[in-house]
């Protein structure tokens, strides 16, 4: 069967609230606790021990990895209510609490999409701006810790509001405005208590580099020639639960417009087309990639295709 005659369910409802599907309500509560935990952790910052800040800073950290991969990614490719009010304050409540700019993501994962992990041209560059072999060597993926822990650094702000200006001026300046209220929620936090945001940033940092740390094993072992395989999958039962199917990224990549709620159901529907393509898969979930028992060498996308692991 050949990949453009597959066919894709596209689901409606009847609610006026949410455009796809009222099961959306899930993720959506799932961020607006997550931003209440957010503040949550200022207020209790002098009122309780050390040892339980670290805690809570490690949970903060691991939640901005689940948040950006799970509700934020959702979010950009089926944006969850009909009202496009809701969805720019939803927009806006995501940037401050994952600290990043939801519009800046969006335009960065659809150039990501566009490129697909692609290889360095004559000139280093990629189309895919994250590419994890980008800043490989001879055609080899990047470390895995190196990806994850430099690519905060590497971000380009500039270049993203340009991509996006060209675009579309409106949302170069709502990404803006995202980047500024996050950036000003941090700068008052700082004020009001300066300890505080200085336990604060380590924990971002963290969570970010988790974030990057889960995109590279998304895409590690992927093959950018055939689109069937050009993402990775993990079918870990609870990560996919409590990540909202974030795991079935070669399903995602193949077909970006299926819902978080469809993904298992189109798995089944593609499922030997993807074994006759080599799409590789993952025992543990993507940010604990490096424990597969299968993981191959960091060696370029197109030798992945030798050994495939089995679906």
């Amino acid at each position: 069967m050949k990949t453009n005659s597959i066919v894709v369910e596209r689901i409606t409802t009847d609610s006026k609230l949410f455009a796809h599907t009222r099961w959306d309500a899930i993720p959506v509560a799932a961020g607006l606790l997550h931003c209440a935990y957010f503040f949550v952790m200022f207020y209790l910052f002098p009122r309780v021990p050390l040892w339980v800040m670290i805690i809570l800073g490690l949970i903060y950290s691991i939640s901005i990895s689940w948040n950006i991969n799970g509700i934020s990614h959702n979010f950009i490719h089926s944006p969850y209510f009909r009202s496009p009010v809701l969805n720019r304050l939803l927009s806006i409540l995501e940037s401050i609490t994952v600290g990043f700019s939801q519009i800046f993501y969006e335009c960065i994962h659809m150039q990501h999409h566009k490129g697909n992990a692609d290889l360095p041209d004559q000139h280093g560059e990629t189309v895919d701006w994250i590419s994890i072999y980008k800043h490989g060597h001879d055609g080899d993926a990047e470390h895995p810790f190196k990806y994850a822990f430099f690519s905060f650094f590497r971000e380009d702000p500039k270049t993203v509001f340009k991509e996006l200006k060209r675009k579309d001026p409106r949302e170069a300046f709502w990404g803006v405005a995202g980047l500024t209220l996050f950036v000003t929620t941090f700068v008052i936090l700082g004020i009001l208590n300066w300890r505080y945001i200085c336990f604060l940033l380590p924990f971002y940092y963290f969570g970010h580099s988790l974030s990057y740390l889960n995109g590279y094993y998304r895409r590690y072992g992927g093959n950018p020639d055939e689109p069937l395989a050009w993402g990775v999958s993990s079918y870990d039962k609870l990560y996919n639960w409590t990540w909202f199917y974030n795991g079935y990224h070669a399903e995602h990549h193949f077909r970006p417009k299926v819902h978080w709620t469809r993904m298992q159901a189109f798995r089944d529907q593609i499922v030997e087309q993807q074994r006759a393509a080599g799409v590789r898969v993952i025992k543990p979930p993507h940010a604990l990639g490096f424990l597969d028992p299968n993981l191959p060498p960091h060696t370029k996308s197109g030798s992945m295709r030798e050994e495939p692991h089995p679906i």
